[in-house]
């Protein structure tokens, strides 16, 4: 098993956290991971994208020009990672903000509403958590019991509270996830 991941979106909506937390999670699930962050100079509302490769065997290389996977948090993101995803691979998006959804018909593709749920629930922090949940209902590459202990690695002490509502949140994801158009 080799889940090749593009995560992308707006500096500030946790698309780097994500994909640490899913790096780390695989690392705990004593998985091959590779973690490889790109974003722009601006701290927030710059764009930044990460490239996590998780499998049971060596990585070759952590440079990527398709993918299995591309979670999408922002219309820039779409026009950019869409035509990457590789024939019969999957995209996961959040729609808000997006005014031109997915064409693609070779791709599936699932919606999860994480910024409305985040919002109703008033913890608009763990939208990214909600997000990866959603992509871990449809692609469980790790389970459940590393996400936390991915949670506890990457999340520095100070914050370790946070981590319940953190775990919460995949569990939300996994519920809220839906199916627009399966390949």
């Amino acid at each position: 098993m080799t889940e090749e991941i593009i995560i992308a979106g707006f500096g500030g909506q946790g698309v780097l956290s994500m994909g640490k937390i899913l790096a780390y999670s695989g690392i705990m699930q004593g998985l091959e991971v590779s973690w490889m962050p790109s974003y722009g100079p601006e701290m927030r509302g710059g764009t930044a994208n990460v490239t996590v490769i998780i499998s049971d065997e060596r990585i070759s290389s952590p440079i990527l020009n398709e993918f299995d996977t591309a979670i999408i948090l922002n219309q820039q993101s779409m026009d950019k990672f869409e035509s990457t995803i590789k024939p019969g691979g999957t995209m996961i998006y959040d729609p808000n903000g997006i005014i031109r959804h997915p064409e693609r018909k070779d791709i599936n593709i699932y919606q999860v509403d994480a910024t409305k749920k985040a919002s109703e629930l008033g913890i608009t922090k763990i939208f990214n958590m909600i997000v990866l949940g959603g992509y871990l209902q449809i692609k469980p590459v790790v389970t459940d019991e590393y996400i936390q202990q991915g949670l506890e690695k990457s999340l520095p002490s100070r914050h370790h509270h946070l981590i319940p509502d953190n775990v919460k949140a995949v569990g939300i994801g996994k519920e809220i996830i839906n199916n627009i158009r399966k390949n």
